[in-house]
């Protein structure tokens, strides 16, 4: 159940940055990093039929094994045998890796390590798209934009008209906007402390901008003073800080607000606010790649890019070869970058 791929492009997810840190799990290195790619199947191991040499496709941090209960269920897309596994730097066949230096094994990358020109990746995490669809661009969509647009097309769900607060104006932020806007949303609010993402932030559907540090209150006070008793949706997308995940719970308004929660907290972080919070009819939730079933949803978000309906052109902002990959991480980490693509060829 193994497929061995040829990864033309690849892109530098801010993950990639946390793991690479080490922040809030255990290390295990040497590691391939990686996760965000599109590519072609080179050659497929025993048991594979839904794919076949000079298939284009994208590999996938998370799978979908399509028989265990959560994949069998329209409620989740959380896969029993293939869901992430942060830990795991081996096959499930054998746990073996299938790289090696000197004898020595590398481990794997949730599944994935694109940060190759090969890679080996089970099955249930290969999605077969269209064969015209240009790698370069659509690669992008394996991760961070459909985690962003599904969180709020998929689980916020704003209604038309509806205000919506997007904490976190990086590349899984901005696509939560762009699903916002898609969805009819009227107020769009961009919550950052980097005030250069403002600039180009409304592409992305943002209506107003607002930087905590340019106030002496919580954020999630800002807010409610702003939109009348709070937002009808918020969206938290930063990853820094719990005390963010709780600003943004606590943004919404009583009664029907619902806040979703997409990054990736550390593993010691607990959220605290007063039970009256939900007892006064606000929801928190989480959501995990977007809601979408990753063999099953990702194609036809592809051909949502291929029929004109989406555009990821505006989330590419550098492009480099694998011999300069330390320059996207430069990029990233100056904040200078949405999605730096990484051409593997050049």
């Amino acid at each position: 159940m193994e497929v061995r791929m040829k990864i033309h492009f690849t892109s530098l997810c801010h993950s990639d940055v946390y793991f690479w840190e080490a922040r809030g799990q255990q290390p295990l290195f040497p590691r391939i990093l990686g996760h965000e790619a599109g590519g072609v199947v080179e050659s497929v191991g025993e048991g594979v039929t839904s794919l076949k040499p000079g298939d284009k496709v994208l590999p996938l941090f998370t799978g979908e094994c399509g028989k265990c209960r959560h994949c069998r269920s329209t409620e989740s897309n959380l896969c029993d045998l293939l869901r992430i596994n942060l830990d795991r730097g081996v096959m499930l066949s054998d746990g073996k890796t299938r790289f090696s230096k000197d004898g020595r094994p590398i481990y794997h990358f949730v599944g994935t390590s694109t940060f190759s020109q090969y890679t080996v990746v089970h099955a249930g995490c290969v999605a077969k798209i269209n064969q015209e669809a240009p790698l370069d661009k659509v690669c992008v969509l394996s991760c961070g934009i459909s985690t962003g647009m599904g969180a709020a097309l998929n689980v916020a769900k704003p209604t038309k008209g509806s205000t919506v607060a997007i904490f976190g104006l990086g590349t899984v932020g901005l696509a939560a906007a762009e699903g916002a806007r898609i969805a009819g949303a009227s107020r769009i609010i961009g919550i950052d402390i980097n005030p250069n993402r403002f600039k180009n932030a409304s592409k992305f559907g943002v209506t107003e901008f607002v930087n905590p540090q340019d106030h002496d209150k919580p954020i999630q006070e800002v807010l409610k003073e702003m939109t009348d008793g709070g937002v009808d949706r918020s969206i938290e997308c930063t990853g820094v800080d719990i005390s963010v995940t709780v600003s943004a719970f606590e943004c919404v308004h009583d009664g029907w607000g619902v806040a979703v929660l997409v990054s990736l907290p550390n593993k010691d972080d607990l959220f605290k606010t007063n039970p009256v919070n939900f007892l006064q009819g606000r929801t928190l939730t989480g959501t995990f790649f977007g809601n979408y079933k990753p063999l099953s949803d990702i194609p036809s978000v592809v051909e949502k890019y291929m029929n004109k309906e989406l555009e990821v052109e505006k989330f590419i902002t550098h492009k480099v070869s694998l011999f300069d990959i330390n320059k996207a991480f430069d990029y990233m980490l100056k904040g200078e970058s949405l999605r730096c693509i990484i051409d593997m060829d050049a």
